[in-house]
């Protein structure tokens, strides 16, 4: 599958490496332009390209959302995204650095009208890139067969469409890592967004399916 990587900067690099580690075709945007992405793509090789956003958005299969939340709003043209599987690996946080106040909504609801026509699933967004660079290489190598799978690092998915959240979880489990479902865009989003009791929480397949069936 080709995923399109809207955003560069350190978690979106990470997540790059570790899909065409997996054998993933990629293509990268930003706002700075494809030209500030050559030193990555050359890194990356031929399994990476990189465009403007909305180009991105009609090349991939899959989008992911790596920007800062304030400017996922009007980032892309509602017609790129019809029918497409987004994933919003945004975090909704304010100047001072604390969650922003939504009046008790999950911030994936409000990229699902401003994209209505994009099937949003959020993930992706809980993790470090730290961790993830670092568990994106071990989690491989232990889903081969060297440690039991609820060893794995848990990677959480939340939607209102099961089957976006199916083709999330099919990535995310190639990628080595466990996907684990905490429900609805606005039940599950609350649960994984900053402020919730899932965020910058690493945890092991086995502990996340035992919090989550709390």
């Amino acid at each position: 599958m080709r995923t399109g990587i809207i955003g560069t900067g350190r978690i979106g690099s990470t997540l790059a490496r570790i899909l065409v580690a997996a054998g993933h075709e990629v293509v990268l945007a930003n706002a700075r332009g494809p030209r500030s992405i050559g030193p990555l793509l050359a890194e990356l090789g031929p399994a990476a390209s990189a465009a403007h956003p909305a180009e991105t958005a009609g090349q991939a299969e899959l989008l992911v959302l790596m920007v800062p939340y304030a400017s996922v709003q009007g980032l892309l043209p509602s017609a790129a995204v019809q029918d497409k599987v987004l994933v919003d690996a945004t975090n909704a946080f304010g100047g001072g650095g604390e969650p922003l106040d939504l009046g008790g909504r999950a911030s994936s609801e409000l990229v699902a009208e401003w994209y209505p026509g994009a099937r949003v699933v959020k993930s992706l967004n809980t993790m470090h890139f730290e961790t993830l660079a670092v568990a994106g290489g071990t989690s491989r190598t232990k889903s081969r067969g060297s440690a039991s799978e609820d060893e794995r690092l848990a990677h959480f998915t939340a939607g209102d469409d099961e089957k976006a959240k199916e083709i999330v979880a099919g990535i995310i489990a190639d990628l080595g890592f466990a996907p684990v479902d905490t429900g609805s865009l606005h039940s599950g989003g609350i649960l994984q967004q900053p402020g919730g009791p899932l965020f910058n929480r690493p945890l092991t397949e086995a502990q996340a399916l035992a919090w989550t069936s709390h």
